[in-house]
């Protein structure tokens, strides 16, 4: 197997190599014709019998494997498999869903038991399989994208733009997107991504989000601070927030709660501090 980076390269190595693979083509093509004609020349001459028996099925099933063998001979065999798209599916992967070994017979393959087999690969989104005739087989793959890990119930998953999971295990290396919490929160991943975007400055502080009473986002932020959006119109609160922290530096001072559901308004709650602390105060 070989993948294309860019553009897909040459499939040929010289003149002399395709006009062999042009002569072989137009065999294989008058083969077909051949073998057409042979199947209509069969029906004519049997009769009705032939047909209510299931005859001619059974001699028109032993022609085609035939005619696969013969093209087969005639150089119309796999001798590559070129991937285009592929990052995180794993190779080996690719192959076993393929089910295709170098030598076999091209016009023998199935593509769209191969496509649909390629697509149930957790990262893979959708695929196309083509025969490159005469010999190549060009796989075409579109990957998920990861934006956000799940938890639920103690347990984390990969997820899409659409809510799909796509691996649970080996998820360190994703560490840097947002964890959203809740049953329903994957199917509103998308959406609450692009409600933070509304202030992008504001993104490198979120950590994870939770989707409250299914209906609004409670988020927490690096440092311990918890911001409360309102149900309604949230990526115009929380762009108030960014002006408050344009403004003020809200999100450096000593804050708990950060609760943006009353429009035009920002109620801060502060860290309690410890009792030591507060009685060490009373003293001074």
């Amino acid at each position: 197997m070989s993948e294309a980076k860019g553009q897909k390269g040459k499939l040929s190595t010289g003149k002399r190599r395709r006009q062999r693979q042009w002569g072989a083509l137009l065999t294989g093509r008058r083969m077909v014709v051949a073998v057409t004609l042979l199947l209509v020349a069969l029906a004519g001459a049997g009769g009705w019998w032939a047909w209510s028996g299931g005859h001619v099925e059974r001699v028109a099933g032993k022609l085609h494997w035939r005619l696969i063998a013969a093209t087969s001979q005639l150089g119309f065999k796999v001798d590559e498999i070129l991937v285009v798209g592929r990052r995180e599916t794993r190779q080996e992967d690719l192959l076993k869903a393929v089910r295709l070994a170098r030598g076999a017979p091209i016009l023998a393959f199935d593509l769209k038991a191969a496509k649909a087999r390629v697509e149930k690969l957790p990262w893979v989104k959708t695929a196309t399989v083509e025969r490159m005739l005469p010999n190549t087989i060009l796989l075409n793959v579109e990957e998920r994208q990861p934006i956000a890990i799940w938890q639920h119930k103690g347990e984390f998953a990969l997820i899409d733009h659409t809510g799909e999971v796509i691996m649970r295990d080996g998820l360190a290396r994703f560490a840097d997107l947002i964890v959203v919490v809740g049953k329903e929160a994957p199917k509103r991943a998308s959406s609450l991504l692009q409600m933070l975007s509304a202030a992008p400055e504001l993104i490198p502080f979120v950590k994870a989000a939770q989707w409250v009473g299914e209906r609004r986002w409670n988020l927490r932020l690096k440092g311990g601070i918890d911001v409360r959006l309102p149900e309604a119109d949230a990526a115009a609160a929380w762009q108030r927030l960014a002006d408050y922290e344009r403004a003020h530096r809200v999100l450096e001072r000593d804050v708990q709660v950060l609760d943006l559901r009353i429009p035009d308004r920002l109620i801060v709650r502060k860290t309690p501090r410890p009792e030591n602390e507060k009685k060490k105060g009373q003293e001074t």
